[in-house]
């Protein structure tokens, strides 16, 4: 029995039970819709004899089409019949949708359809057609479209394909088993409501045992425990899918996945040495670097970070250690001055301990280590060390030459005492005040003293091993020079006194007061008095007043400023120390007219000149400074003569007045803003003498004004004779600005009827242009008709 004839019998058993299975036609339904017609199946039977069944209302619903056809004919996919189809040729089978035409192909006589080329369902399911039947010679509809569907039954003809190629995951080390990595994603382009052709299966290929995988899902999970990272870090597995459940046949596709081992505190750290020696010279500065301790541990990262910490040690303070995060080094640091004399080995106890510690491992042992570190300390040749940090000494200003004034004291400190010389730095005593004995550190004077001048003396002495010169220290000694009396008192500021030629006797005119510069401990006690050669002819007295002040008091009644004009008074000042100094100072003292209540009114030039203590030099200035001032004066006022006057046009630009351009008349009549011509004939109401508002002429001559008679209606008054007579009026009137009112008329505007009035546009000159015609335009332009309308003969009347 050839394919052909199975497929009829399939089909005939589906028209009976209204199932799927079939070659060609795969379901008969019953249409509830569209047009009425009836559908016939013809088929043939075992023995090749015509079986046709004919039922009103029944069609094909769809067709089933094997994919990937490789046969040499071209694939059957079914027949349509009409009822009306007589065998006669006279009905013409259409079949139109997707693929109509290309991928399928009517026999338009006998409804066979065929597929032209082979087919893949992963690029269309389905295909939606339409068929119908006319009449060949009529092209007249036989049968109602009908549309049904040819869906691609679906062969194995995809593998599986994963989504990454390859996949990254990481597990941490020492997982237990079960433990979850990663989940693979398979799939297949086949039908998955069909068959197995997409059911997909996994499994490892390479990998095992340490790692197993789900066969329905994917997911992957460890199968081996205690993975250490430390042994082996990274693995590569290939996972198989293969579709058809896994059966014989079936296709297969494979992807790797990288897993890596993420690392846990598994592993305390360790030192590399249990004891440590560093030999360091005691001349090692505070902060130093000592040496360097390293403990390893396997794990990486967080994991291994260390911490170093001193547990024990036989000096206390002296050590201390740190940690290095970027090599996890511990670092031995000095804290306080190593003393070779002293102590020459110094024993620690060191700890390294984890940071980060995982409790899961705690079983794995304690995650520290102990370490021991000896340090030696090396002799060094070390400078002169002085008793004392600095000196502090006292001298009195007055002492001698070569006087000792105290001693600085230093030694070696190294085991073999070295000799010190001492001497001044004397980048400290450039002056060479002071020096020091170079065997015995004795220091003494080279120069006398001046407390007054310097108070204090810092210098800098040297000690330096006379066995090894480079070897030297220095240390400060501070001086301080102790007061003796030796300046007499002064008065305490220039005094500026005068008395009233109106005074009293024993009247006060002046209050004055000491100081001195040398500073006593008990604080300074000043005596005043009158000089003894002229205290028998005195006209002032002095009287103490036992507080370092004195008063300056009048001896008679009256001065008179022309006979003596000023008096000087010699004031003895004496200190109480010893030994008394003393000093005379004169007081200066003017006659002045004074009001009554004692207020100065007039001094002499002399004295006047001696109060404001101006110098000859300094008047000499100011007179200069006042005659330079008189010659700016005298320049500025002779530049304003010759300043010229301001002309009334300043530029070409600068024109204020009314002066209006009009590049475009505007609308004619229409124009309210254009010049009315009747202020000419109305001369009344011109302004008089309209002049710029921001320049004002200087008026030479007077204006002049000519009487004007206004033209009247009857005579039509000449306008350009008036129009002259203003233009010489104001020729002659040099006071006018040379601004007149300006209308420029270039084009009447689209407004008027008399189109344009300029001269440049005119054929014909002025003598033969004709006003007649102005008559006719009303009211409006009855004045310009009066005045141009008429003959010459009336105008020049």
């Amino acid at each position: 029995m050839n394919r052909r004839k199975v497929c009829v019998l399939m089909v005939l058993w589906a028209m009976a039970h209204l199932s799927s299975p079939g070659c060609g036609l795969r379901t008969l339904r019953r249409t509830t819709g569209g047009r009425r017609g009836s559908a016939v199946l013809t088929a043939q039977d075992a023995h090749g004899a015509s079986l046709r069944r004919s039922k009103r209302g029944w069609m094909w619903n769809q067709f089933f089409l094997l994919e990937e056809y490789t046969g040499t004919d071209l694939q059957y996919v079914g027949k349509l019949h009409s009822d009306s189809d007589r065998g006669d040729g006279s009905v013409k089978y259409v079949l139109t949708g997707e693929g109509a035409g290309t991928l399928f192909k009517i026999d338009e006589k006998s409804g066979d359809i065929h597929a032209t080329k082979r087919l893949d369902r992963e690029e269309k399911a389905y295909y939606i057609l339409h068929a119908k039947a006319v009449n060949r010679f009529t092209n007249e509809a036989l049968e109602g479209e009908s549309e049904f569907i040819i869906k691609i039954h679906d062969i194995n003809d995809n593998e599986p394909r994963f989504t990454k190629d390859p996949y990254m995951a990481m597990v941490p080390e020492m997982s237990d088993i079960g433990t979850s990595v990663i989940q693979v994603t398979a799939t297949d382009a086949d039908d998955a409501t069909y068959g197995n052709s997409a059911r997909v299966v996994y499994s490892i290929l390479e990998g095992q045992p340490y790692f197993s995988i789900d066969p329905e899902t994917g997911l992957v999970k460890t199968a081996l425990p205690g993975m250490d990272r430390e042994v082996k870090q990274h693995y590569q597995v290939i996972i198989q899918a293969k579709d058809m459940a896994g059966q014989m046949g079936g296709l297969s596709g494979t992807t790797t996945v990288s897993i890596t081992l993420s690392d846990v505190n598994d592993n305390p750290p360790r030192f590399t040495k249990t004891l440590y020696e560093f030999r360091v010279p005691e001349s090692t500065e505070l902060g130093s670097e000592l040496g360097v301790i390293r403990a390893i541990d396997a794990d990486i990262g967080e994991n291994a970070e260390m911490d170093y910490r001193i547990i024990g040690s036989d000096g206390p303070g002296m050590f201390d250690i740190t940690t290095n995060g970027s090599t996890q080094e511990g670092i031995v640091v000095l804290r306080k001055p190593l003393d070779y004399e002293k102590k020459r080995q110094y024993s620690l106890r060191v700890q390294v301990e984890n940071v980060h510690i995982n409790p899961h491992f705690f079983s794995m042992g304690p995650f520290r280590d102990e370490a021991t570190i000896k340090i030696v300390v090396e002799d060094v040749d070390e400078p002169p060390v002085f008793e004392r940090a600095s000196y502090v000494m006292e001298v009195k200003e007055d002492a001698a030459r070569n006087t000792i004034i105290g001693s600085v004291s230093a030694s070696d400190p190294d085991d073999k005492s070295s000799l010190i010389r001492y001497s001044v730095d004397r980048r400290t005593d450039m002056d060479r005040v002071f020096n020091v004995h170079a065997g015995n550190g004795s220091v003494f004077i080279l120069r006398g003293l001046d407390r007054e001048e310097y108070a204090w003396h810092n210098i800098s002495i040297i000690a330096t091993e006379l066995n090894n010169l480079q070897q030297n220290s220095r240390v400060p000694v501070y001086i301080r020079v102790l007061d003796v009396n030796d300046n007499a008192p002064t008065f305490a500021t220039n005094y500026e006194t005068f008395v009233c030629e109106n005074a009293k006797a024993n009247q006060r005119i002046q209050t004055v007061s000491a100081t001195d510069p040398d500073e006593p401990l008990g604080g300074h006690r000043f005596f005043f008095s009158l000089a003894q050669d002229a205290a028998g002819k005195a006209n002032f007295s002095v009287r103490d007043n036992k507080d370092n002040t004195a008063w300056i008091l009048t001896r008679r009644n009256s001065y008179n400023s022309i006979q003596k004009s000023i008096y000087h008074v010699p004031v003895v000042i004496s200190d109480g120390e010893f030994p008394m100094q003393s000093s005379t100072n004169t007081l200066t003292i003017r006659v002045c007219t004074c009001d009554r209540e004692g207020n100065m009114k007039l001094c002499n030039t002399e004295a006047l000149t001696a109060r404001a203590g101006l110098s000859t030099g300094a008047l000499v200035a100011i007179l200069l400074c006042v005659i330079i001032l008189l010659v700016i004066v005298v320049l500025f006022a002779a530049l304003r003569r010759q300043r010229k006057k301001e002309p009334l046009i300043i530029s070409k630009e600068d024109v204020r007045d009314n002066v209006v351009s009009y590049n475009d008349e505007g609308g004619g009549e229409e124009d309210t803003q254009a010049f009315d011509i009747g202020t000419l004939r109305n001369p009344e109401a011109i302004e008089e003498s309209k002049q710029r508002r921001d320049i004002v002429p200087e008026t030479f001559y007077p204006p002049v004004r000519r009487p004007v008679v206004p033209p009247t209606r009857d005579n039509n008054g000449d306008v350009r004779d008036f129009i002259s007579q203003r233009l010489q009026d104001n020729d002659c009137d040099p006071t006018a600005p040379p601004y007149d009112s300006l209308a420029t008329y270039a084009y009447e505007g689209n407004g008027s009827v008399a189109e344009s009035l300029s001269s440049l546009e005119s054929v014909t000159t002025e003598g033969d242009q004709d006003y007649n015609y102005l008559s006719e335009w009303g009211p409006r332009f009855k004045k310009l008709a009066d005045m141009y309308g008429g003959d010459d003969s009336d105008r020049d009347s």
